[in-house]
């Protein structure tokens, strides 16, 4: 009986393709909303060739993330998720990574400014705040 469990469990586990693919459809959304441009787009993502960058956003479904870039993807969709959270608007929330920040974080850069910064610890310092702030973990 435990073996049908499992294998009804692994028949309902995405596959690493299409985990890429909706993580790739959602960071291009999240950068259409936060009006990055392209050079912005491919740091927050790990800095993948142009040739790569292109091909994921031309096809995201034919992606096959390394873990480096899953994860990059899962702070940038938790640090939206928490500004759409905190913020009363999704104009306002939208606006706010490129709004200088006082916190010390930021030093009165803005949180985009900090995350392209381009190492993964740069999105998770950000996503902490955002945490915090929504009285999270910290």
């Amino acid at each position: 009986m435990q073996n049908t469990a499992q294998a009804v469990k692994a028949q309902n586990k995405p596959s690493s393709r299409e985990i890429s693919a909706a993580g790739l459809r959602a960071f291009f959304n999240i950068a259409r909303d936060w009006g990055l441009n392209t050079d912005e787009q491919i740091v927050l993502l790990g800095t993948p060739s142009r040739s790569t960058f292109f091909k994921w956003k031309a096809a995201p479904e034919s992606a096959d993330l390394k873990r480096d870039t899953l994860e990059r993807l899962s702070y940038l969709l938790g640090i939206y998720k928490a500004l759409q959270v905190l913020l009363p608007s999704t104009t306002s929330a939208d606006a706010w990574v490129k709004k200088p920040n006082t916190a010390p974080l930021f030093g009165g850069k803005s949180a985009l400014e900090r995350m392209l910064g381009g190492n993964v610890a740069d999105l998770l310092a950000v996503r902490q705040y955002l945490d915090a702030r929504r009285g999270g973990w910290a």
